[in-house]
């Protein structure tokens, strides 16, 4: 009787595990995401104007929402983390229009609007609960003398749980995708958008999704939710609203720059060869020239550009980076101060003049970045490129309690626990009692060293 048990406790656990798995890869996909984070101010900012309307339509404040781009090519964009829309650049790349990306845009502004977060975590633990009770059957199943009927209950409580699941998030699929079309045309934009990003991106390959198991399928097929937007489309007032001039201009230079940087130089010059003598194509260019080194061609590209409109921010902040990563500090300097000068609160060009300023200056630069790095951290306060270079712009000011401070935010805010707790008690320890980095440090060392505790008791528990 003991070894049933203890053999019907494994098989329990196992089940328990796989579950608990699929609630942890659930809840935890916004940080997985984190791992593949690309930061651009110029894209981040199409993205803000983009959605600002619908947000705004939605009854909610566009500054009270993050948008995080993902480097991934696979079509997709989720919510994750409270009001934080992450994006993929294969979302953004497959769009042959702005109208299909702000059509995504409106759908995932119904989850945060739907409260769909929150719900979602109520749906797990609703499907942890259907996971036990099959379990719970199979036990007394196997009790009873059939244990194959028992077995069978337990091996299917994951199914059991994912069926629970899914019902609950195609129902927000769909409640999310009609919330879309009310922001949409609250703010005097077309739905067209999204039924042909939906045709064009998802429906061709409906038929995998046919072959998977129904418990699997976290959204509706793509034919049904097609159908159930087209009607309310097409008798829409604003069907036939067409992009503005600045969203084409704005999502024609987001391709160009996304395909510079994470295409190879064969592909971008492939789409975009120099006979084409766009602005968006030159921008790809200049990028792939810089990719591979060829200094002379990326700054003819950019510099075709800037004579075209010196006072856009994101040239003069290309044109920057093009020199300062050829090792030419001093020489990117105007470029940063000048992307500054035309954006002066994007915590990005901040960080960029500042790293030129270590590199090309020494203690001097030190002075001037530190006042500008922590104007950046005012309003990006877990940036950790952040921190690294206000950790270097204190040690060339011979600071090193505030360095090791710097480092202790640093990994603080990539979750590296040990190094923070590390560099934190250094810190506290050459800082003067009774002032605010102190304090900060002792914070740090509270914070930090509650999670390595808690890593320490969890390896206790696995072992």
């Amino acid at each position: 009787m003991s070894a049933g048990v203890a053999t019907l406790s494994r098989r329990a656990r196992g089940v328990l595990a796989l579950v608990s798995a699929l609630v942890f890869s659930i809840a935890l996909a916004g940080q997985a995401a984190a791992q593949s984070l690309i930061r651009d101010a110029e894209i981040e900012d199409t993205l803000r104007v983009y959605t600002a309307p619908l947000l705004t339509a939605a009854g909610l404040r566009p500054e009270d929402v993050d948008i995080y781009i993902i480097n991934d090519d696979s079509i997709n964009a989720f919510v994750a983390g409270g009001q934080n829309i992450y994006v993929h650049t294969g979302l953004i790349l497959a769009a042959d229009t702005p109208n299909e990306v702000i059509g995504v845009l409106a759908h995932e502004t119904g989850h945060i609007a739907g409260g769909h977060l929150v719900r979602s975590r109520e749906a797990i633990n609703r499907s942890l609960g259907t996971a036990l009770i099959s379990i719970g059957l199979g036990v007394l199943a196997l009790a009873s003398g059939a244990p194959d009927a028992g077995a069978a209950l337990i091996g299917g409580s994951q199914a059991f749980a994912m069926g629970t699941f899914v019902r609950h998030t195609q129902v927000q699929e769909s409640a999310a995708d009609q919330a879309a079309l009310n922001y949409l045309e609250s703010s005097g934009q077309s739905g067209r958008g999204l039924l042909d990003f939906f045709n064009e991106n998802l429906r061709p390959y409906e038929f995998m999704m046919r072959r998977a198991p129904p418990y699997m399928l976290t959204h509706p097929y793509s034919s049904d939710r097609v159908e159930s937007l087209r009607e309310r489309i097409q008798n829409s007032e604003h069907l036939n609203a067409a992009d503005s001039e600045d969203y084409m201009r704005r999502f024609r230079m987001m391709q160009a720059k996304l395909i510079g940087f994470i295409r190879t130089q064969g592909q971008t010059m492939a789409r975009y060869p120099a006979s084409d003598t766009s602005a968006p194509a030159r921008y790809a260019r200049a990028i792939a020239y810089y990719r591979v080194n060829r200094l002379p061609e990326a700054q003819r590209e950019l510099n075709s550009l800037i004579a075209e409109e010196p006072d856009n921010p994101y040239y003069q902040e290309l044109m920057g980076q093009v020199l300062f990563d050829s090792g030419l500090a001093a020489d990117s300097i105007p470029y940063h101060r000048r992307s500054l000068e035309l954006e002066p609160d994007e915590p990005l060009f901040q960080i960029n003049l500042a790293r030129a300023l270590n590199a090309a200056n020494g203690r001097r630069g030190a002075d001037e970045a530190v006042p500008i790095l922590q104007a950046a951290l005012a309003r990006e306060p877990n940036n950790a490129f952040a921190w690294r270079e206000l950790a270097q712009a204190r040690n060339l000011q011979g600071e090193e309690p505030l360095a090791e401070l710097a480092s202790a935010e640093q990994n603080f805010a990539i979750g590296n626990y040990p190094a923070a707790l590390s560099f934190a008690e250094r810190a506290r320890r050459g800082l003067p009692r009774n002032t605010p980095s102190y304090q900060r440090a002792s914070d740090l060392v509270n914070f930090a060293g509650e999670q390595v505790r808690e890593m320490q008791r969890e390896g206790q528990r696995r072992s």
